[in-house]
C-alpha cells in the first residue's frame, strides 16, 4: 500500500532525493498562478468586461480564490488523511478475508517443484503475470505522485464557473486511490488461491488486478456528452488553457 501511495519514499531510497523539492516548486508556482489568475479575472470581469458578467458579485470570485488557496496550502494534510483511509481500509479488507500474512515462501516453491510438470509450468507463468502486475502497480504509484505534485496547478480551475480541470483531477485522484486498494486485495487473494492450488482462480484474480484501472475508469471517470477519450481530451485542454491564460 505504501509503495502505491508514497512512491517518492521508494524513489528516495534509490538515491533520488529531489522529489520533495519538486513538489515545493510546483506548490510555489501554483500559489503564484492563483494570485495571477485572481487579479487577471478581476480585471477582465470588472474593468475590461471581457470575461464573465461584470454585474456579478465580486465576493464570489474572492471566495473561489480563497477556497483554491486553502486547498493548495492544506493539500499535504488532506492527502495524509486520504492515504490513511486507503491504508486502513486495505488492511481491514485483507484481515476480513484472512489474507493479511499471505506470502510466497521457499518451502512452497520447493513443494511446487517437487510436484507435477503442470504445476511447475503454472507457477512459472503465474510469476510472469505477477511481475507484470507489479510493474502496473508501480505505474499507479507514479500516477498518484504526479497527481499530488500537479494539484497546485489544477486548483486554479476552482476560480472558473465550471471548476475547470479541478473536477476531473479530483475524480482521477479518487480513481487511482481506490485502484491501489483493489489491486492489493486482488493480488493477495490471487496469491492465496495459488498457494492453495486453485490455479485458474488465481490467474483470474491476478488478471483482474492488472485490469482494475480500466474497470474503475468506467465508473469514476464520467464522460461529458461523449466517450471517455473526449472527456480526457477536454480535461487536458482545460489544463493547457488555464496555463496559457497567464501568458496572453
Amino acid at each position: 500500500t505504501y509503495l502505491g501511495l508514497y512512491a517518492e519514499k521508494e524513489i528516495s531510497s534509490m538515491g533520488f532525493d529531489g522529489i520533495e523539492k519538486l513538489s515545493s516548486v510546483f506548490l510555489y508556482t501554483g500559489i503564484s498562478l492563483l494570485f495571477l489568475k485572481f487579479f487577471k479575472k478581476g480585471i477582465d470581469i470588472y474593468m475590461l468586461g471581457t470575461d464573465g458578467d461584470p454585474d456579478s458579485d465580486p465576493f464570489i470570485l474572492v471566495m473561489n480564490f480563497v477556497k483554491a488557496l486553502i486547498i493548495t496550502l492544506t493539500f499535504t494534510e488532506i492527502y495524509e488523511w486520504f492515504a490513511k483511509i486507503i491504508i486502513e481500509l486495505t488492511d481491514k479488507s485483507l484481515d476480513a478475508i484472512g489474507l493479511g500474512d499471505i506470502i510466497i515462501t521457499q518451502d512452497f516453491i520447493a513443494e511446487i517443484i517437487s510436484q507435477s510438470f503442470f504445476a511447475v509450468v503454472a507457477i512459472a507463468v503465474y510469476m510472469f503475470f505477477y511481475l507484470s502486475f507489479y510493474v502496473k502497480f508501480l505505474q499507479v504509484g507514479l500516477q498518484i505522485l504526479i497527481l499530488r505534485t500537479g494539484l497546485p496547478l489544477a486548483c486554479s480551475g476552482l476560480m472558473d464557473a465550471d471548476k475547470g480541470v479541478f473536477k476531473p483531477y479530483v475524480q482521477k485522484f479518487l480513481q487511482v486511490g481506490i485502484t491501489v486498494l483493489m489491486q492489493i486485495v486482488l493480488a493477495k487473494l490471487s496469491l492465496a488461491l495459488m498457494l492453495s492450488g486453485h490455479f485458474l482462480w488465481a490467474f483470474a484474480s491476478l488478471i483482474f488486478a492488472i485490469k482494475t484501472p480500466r474497470f474503475l475508469q468506467e465508473f469514476l471517470m464520467v464522460s461529458e456528452g461523449g466517450g471517455g477519450g473526449v472527456y480526457k481530451a477536454q480535461a487536458g485542454v482545460r489544463l493547457v488553457q488555464s496555463i496559457r491564460s497567464f501568458v496572453k
